[in-house]
């Protein structure tokens, strides 16, 4: 099974011999993935829609992996039972979706010694909600694919973690950047930073000429968020 870089990095962070839960498994790639190369001895591989759910069955039997992987038509984790998995997968959601399966089912969720995520948007609400969930961000990373800057993080329960205050978000650039990826300084997220802050200052120059109260409310918005930018590039050496 070839994988996309994205879904490569998303599998590199599951712990080996883990069972796992594949949320939104669509075509199920991933979970014949771990299955191919012993990663994961088991996992239910979960989608709300009937059609990826019958594009998964087909692409298990074609590989043959029917006795390791089993298929379930669920929303979010609700077909999931407290003690089957280790771990829980949820990769190319928005962020607002994966906040919603896991508080929905935060019995179940609170079980499992790590999530692997990948949210497409509304990363900072995922990292508030894990922290606020005793959950702690282990492990991050970050890459570019088709022009496109994703994020994957495990977060493993609190309780589970040796020396959590090396991992502790204490600020709010951590929150939005990733403490793990602002003090690893990452190239890939200075450039994404970098990125950001030149769209916000042509933002704020268009807005220039326009003397309304919702272009001056707009340019505090991207002046702050400027500020905040500025606050995570501040984690990288300057360059000698």
């Amino acid at each position: 099974m070839q994988l996309s870089n994205r879904l490569l990095a998303v599998a590199s962070l599951v712990t080996l011999g883990n069972r796992v839960a594949d949320v939104g498994c669509d075509h199920a790639y991933t979970s014949i993935y771990l299955t191919e190369n012993k990663i994961a001895p088991k996992i239910i591989a979960m989608d709300v829609n009937q059609g990826p759910i019958d594009r998964a069955k087909e692409n298990i039997i074609k590989y043959g992996f029917e006795d390791c992987i089993d298929v379930r038509r669920s929303n979010g984790l609700e077909k999931l039972q407290s003690g089957e998995v280790e771990t829980i997968l949820i990769a190319g959601m928005g962020g607002g979706l994966i906040i919603q399966i896991l508080s929905e089912q935060m019995e179940i969720v609170q079980s499992v010694k790590e999530l692997i995520l990948q949210p497409q948007s509304d990363i900072h609400r995922v990292r508030y909600m894990l922290s606020e969930n005793n959950f702690t961000i282990t492990d991050e990373n970050m890459l570019k694919e088709d022009g496109k800057y994703y994020v994957i993080m495990k977060a493993e329960p609190r309780h589970l973690v040796k020396d959590d205050s090396k991992y502790t978000l204490s600020s709010k650039e951590h929150y939005y950047f990733g403490r793990l990826l602002l003090e690893q300084q990452k190239a890939i997220l200075s450039e994404f930073l970098l990125l950001e802050k030149g769209v916000c200052e042509n933002i704020i120059h268009n807005l220039a000429a326009e003397q309304t109260e919702n272009s001056s409310h707009r340019k505090k918005e991207l002046i702050e968020k400027i500020e905040l930018i500025q606050c995570g590039l501040g984690y990288y050496k300057p360059i000698e």
